[in-house]
């Protein structure tokens, strides 16, 4: 039986140093087939060269927009029926894409999979003492580069918030649990998330009111939609594989 395509959509801005690796982590997964695009952000450094060093990409170029329109841009592109993220500074285990294909096959009423995020690099003060699941330094939280898609989600959901610089997936997560989106977290690493100084997480402030709006726009919709009550999201984390597995 042919397998379906996943069109995996790279941003990519001033990548130069780590870009490699994600395509090299993208090229040597079990499963195909695949289609990569990289969607080069505006960058001004050796990003273009590097991603121009693999065969069998579509390389794009656009001005510096932020992520959420990168992304948005590759989701445009896609030829696949499925769709997986990757930021240029991370990559993936080799098994990744089967992994979670397999589910999305076996389970077709489900549209979003997911997966535990493993942390490598250099680790700040403050992240030294986050909770992780274990010693492996492996966490559960809202990364799109630790899932795949089905496509037609995004016809459901919408696409990324360009007006965000930081926080778009939550702001998508947040639309698709409104939505009752049916999305599962599997109990095995799906992406190896890179810390380093350059990282775009970093560079929030604190003091950044992104995730205030996002959570007061979800409040504003759900109130909107219930004659201004409302309506209780299901918690992110109640979708995890195990506790999916105890109700049933």
């Amino acid at each position: 039986m042919d397998r379906p395509l996943v069109s995996v959509i790279i941003p990519a801005y001033n990548s130069g140093p780590y870009l490699a690796d994600a395509l090299r982590s993208v090229f040597e997964q079990d499963y195909q087939p695949i289609e990569v695009i990289v969607v080069d952000d505006g960058s001004t450094d050796e990003t273009a060269s590097v991603a121009r060093s693999f065969k069998d990409i579509l390389y794009t170029f656009q001005a510096n927009q932020g992520p959420a329109s990168a992304r948005n841009t590759g989701i445009r592109l896609a030829h696949g029926d499925f769709i997986a993220f990757l930021d240029a500074d991370d990559y993936w285990p080799e098994n990744k894409l089967r992994t979670q294909m397999s589910h999305l096959i076996e389970n077709p009423e489900t549209e979003v999979v997911l997966g535990r995020i493993q942390c490598i690099g250099l680790f700040t003060e403050a992240e030294k003492s986050i909770r992780f699941e274990g010693p492996d330094n492996t966490m559960t939280n809202v990364c799109l580069g630790s899932g795949v898609f089905n496509k037609s989600v995004f016809d459901k959901v919408g696409f990324f918030d360009e007006s965000l610089r930081f926080y778009e997936d939550h702001d998508w997560f947040l639309r698709a649990r409104e939505r009752q989106i049916p999305m599962i977290i599997l109990k095995q690493i799906t992406l190896l998330n890179r810390r380093h100084g350059n990282s775009t997480s970093r560079k929030r402030k604190k003091s950044d009111p992104t995730m205030i709006r996002i959570l007061r726009k979800s409040l504003e919709r759900r109130r909107s939609e219930n004659r201004g009550h409302a309506t209780l999201l299901r918690n992110f984390f109640d979708h995890d594989e195990g506790k999916t597995n105890r109700k049933k």
